[in-house]
């Protein structure tokens, strides 16, 4: 018990020192609560795919590929980030893939469906997507 008090004590006046602490390199950045904040105002885009049993490692690289190329051509995309599935717990009901979009407004997120680098990865995919499953929602 007597370790425990010592451990959250430590761990209070730590948290003190960093939230207390003026660093001049960070003087531009926002304020914890500025970010927080930001974050409330992020749509986030979440897709995940389930591959044919047919497509080849090769197809699947390219579906990758041509994905990932997305962030680069539609400016609509704030933040991007993917990967495949490696969890212990076989829940996945065989979806492999999943990407995760930042959009800064329902319209941006719009713009991203309707765009033709969007609607081109469609067809790229299109012969080798078994199921796919998208959740949009804003960050809390």
């Amino acid at each position: 018990m007597k370790t425990m008090k010592i451990t959250y004590f430590v761990l209070f006046s730590l948290f003190l020192m960093i939230g207390c602490t003026n660093n001049p390199d960070n003087a531009n950045q926002s304020s914890v609560t500025e970010k927080l904040e930001k974050v409330d105002n992020q749509l986030r885009h979440v897709v995940l795919f389930k591959f044919k049993e047919s497509s080849s490692e090769m197809d699947i690289q390219k579906v990758e590929a041509s994905f990932n190329a997305l962030k680069q051509t539609i400016t609509e995309i704030k933040d991007f980030e993917w990967g495949t599935n490696n969890s212990p717990e076989k829940l996945n009901k065989g979806f492999t893939h999943c990407y995760f979009l930042t959009f800064d407004s329902e319209k941006d997120r719009d713009a991203y469906l309707v765009h033709p680098d969007h609607k081109a990865f469609g067809d790229v995919i299109g012969p080798h997507l078994e199921d796919v499953l998208v959740v949009d929602y804003w960050a809390k």
